[in-house]
């Protein structure tokens, strides 16, 4: 099977997209996961397919890289709209369907991309180290020295203990810059299990936490591998509402791949 495909990148979190609207494409996970391996497929942290859906602009049908349907991916969004765009698919204010709910998004004048996520009302606080929701389940972990920080053997630590193993969690690492409105995150993500340069709902988490910890304001500037995002958010009684993922979005190369039927 010979399909066309598309490769976007956020910060670096990259991710392989194809274009279902003909609702012709349906891939097993072995193939998302050969997909998205960098030395055999085209090489992605993700796979991502952009469904019709009646309505509304699109469905964001989200894969991680070991080919399991994952739970939300905020930079994979932002691509995602970025290509619609792209496609023909023009709107002002883009309203689309995907595994947690319903998103806005709007493309803005310096063609950096804005994605609300879904509200936030339940972050449990264990000393310097958090929990929360995001879309996808994220652990953040405050630190004097994230650069210096071994992410893969201590994300994986984490992601892989008794209270995580079964489920998975995405664990993020924070530096507070002492900037009140800046901070510097490493993740390791669960279905890629490695760091990635990026991840948007880690990003948003992690500013979240920022404020939850009375170090940030209502607009975190946050500082990834792959480089800057910004999250803006309302501070509620319960929680965080009107929270936005911003940053940029761009398209890397397009081109065909001949899959197998395994």
């Amino acid at each position: 099977m010979r399909l066309h495909f598309y490769k976007y990148q956020g910060t670096g979190n990259d991710f392989v997209i194809f274009d279902n609207r003909e609702n012709k494409i349906q891939l097993t996970r072995k193939q998302v996961a050969f997909l998205c391996d960098r030395r055999f497929g085209v090489g992605a942290d993700g796979l991502m397919l952009l469904n019709p859906h009646p309505q509304y602009d699109f469905e964001m049908k989200y894969y991680n890289a070991d080919g399991r349907e994952s739970t939300m991916c905020g930079n994979g969004g932002r691509c995602l709209v970025k290509f619609a765009d792209e496609t023909g698919i023009l709107k002002s204010q883009y309203h689309f369907i995907a595994v947690d709910g319903e998103h806005e998004a709007r493309i803005e004048a310096n063609g950096n991309v804005a994605l609300k996520m879904n509200d936030v009302s339940d972050v449990q606080s264990r000393y310097n180290k958090y929990v929360l929701n995001t879309g996808s389940p994220h652990y953040v972990e405050i630190v004097e020295n994230v650069m210096g920080l071994d992410v893969y053997h201590a994300g994986r630590a984490v992601r892989y203990n008794d209270e995580f193993k079964n489920e998975g969690v995405n664990v993020n690492f924070v530096q507070q810059t002492g900037e009140p409105d800046k901070i510097i995150v490493r993740t390791y993500e669960r279905g890629v299990e490695d760091e990635t340069y990026s991840c948007g709902t880690g990003v948003t988490a992690s500013a979240l936490v920022n404020y939850h910890n009375e170090n940030g304001y209502n607009y975190v500037c946050v500082q990834t591998k792959g480089g800057m995002l910004n999250v803006e958010f309302d501070k509620t009684e319960n929680g965080f509402k009107n929270i936005w993922l911003i940053g940029p979005a761009t398209k890397v190369f397009e081109g065909e791949i001949e899959i197998s039927d395994f």
